[in-house]
C-alpha cells in the first residue's frame, strides 16, 4: 500500500495550519523534518512548532529528526505527539540505542541514511526499526532534484526486509513529483514525501491523488 507523506518544510509557515489543513484528509503521514543547523546546513522548527500543529489535525506525524545526538530530544519529540520518530545513521554513536529508546516509549522507529552512505551499514539494524527513509536529495533544503542512483539502494533495501520477514516501510524524500513517485515505488518505495510538488500546486489534492496513482501503478513491494 502505497502512503503519501507531505513535508511541511515547502508549505507557507505564515499560515502553517490552513496549509496543513490542505493535505490532511487525503494524505496518510505529515513530515515534519527538524533540522539543527549542525547535522545540516539549515535549521529549519522544532518542539514549539510540532506541540502547536499537533492541535490542529490527528493525522499521523512522521517525524524526521536531522540533528546531532537526537538520543538527547527522544523523551520529548515523543511526548509531543510524534507517531514516527526517524533518526540519522550518521547523527549518534549508537543508533541502535537510540531506535529502542523510541521503541520504548511506544513510538514507531525509522532510520535514514544520506546519499552518500552505504545501505549496508543499516541492515543490522532492521530488527529495531519500522521504517527505513532513503534521502534522494542531499538533507537540508527543500525543492532539489531527485537523484536516480539512489534507486538501487531503494531496491537492495526492500530485498532484505523481504529476506528477513520485517514489517519495514521503506520511505523516500526528495524531489518526489507523479514521475519520480512512479520511479521510487518500483524500486520497492512504498512512502513517499512530497513537498514542492504539493504545497505549490493549485489544488493539493489533486497532486496528492496524481502521486499515489503513478506510484500504485509502478509499486512492486
Amino acid at each position: 500500500m502505497i502512503k503519501i507523506s507531505p513535508s511541511i518544510l515547502a508549505c507557507d509557515f505564515a499560515r502553517m495550519g490552513e496549509e496543513i489543513s490542505k493535505v490532511d484528509k487525503f494524505s496518510d503521514y505529515l513530515h515534519v523534518d527538524v533540522m539543527d543547523g549542525l547535522f545540516v546546513p539549515n535549521i529549519s522548527f522544532g518542539m514549539p512548532v510540532i506541540k502547536s500543529i499537533r492541535k490542529t489535525t490527528d493525522i499521523f506525524f512522521d517525524v524526521h529528526l536531522m540533528i546531532e545526538r537526537p538520543e538527547r530530544y527522544i523523551e520529548e519529540f515523543a511526548a509531543l505527539g510524534s507517531d514516527l520518530i526517524t533518526i540519522h545513521y550518521e547523527s549518534t554513536e549508537n543508533p541502535a540505542e537510540v531506535l529502542k529508546q523510541i521503541r520504548a516509549l511506544g513510538k514507531k522507529a525509522g532510520i535514514s541514511v544520506k546519499p552518500g552512505t552505504d545501505y549496508s551499514v543499516l541492515l543490522p539494524l532492521l530488527p529495531l526499526c519500522d521504517l527505513v527513509l532513503v534521502m534522494t536529495v542531499e538533507p537540508g533544503f527543500g525543492g532539489q532534484k531527485f537523484m536516480h542512483d539512489m534507486m538501487p539502494k531503494v531496491s537492495a533495501l526492500r530485498e532484505a526486509v523481504k529476506a528477513g520477514g520485517y514489517d519495514i516501510e521503506i520511505e523516500v524524500d526528495g524531489g518526489i513529483n507523479a514521475e519520480t513517485a512512479a520511479i521510487a515505488a518500483a524500486a520497492g518505495a512504498n512512502v513517499l514525501v512530497a513537498g514542492s510538488s504539493v504545497f505549490a500546486a493549485a489544488d493539493a489534492e489533486t497532486a496528492i491523488a496524481d502521486i499515489r496513482e503513478a506510484a500504485e501503478k509502478a509499486y512492486k513491494g
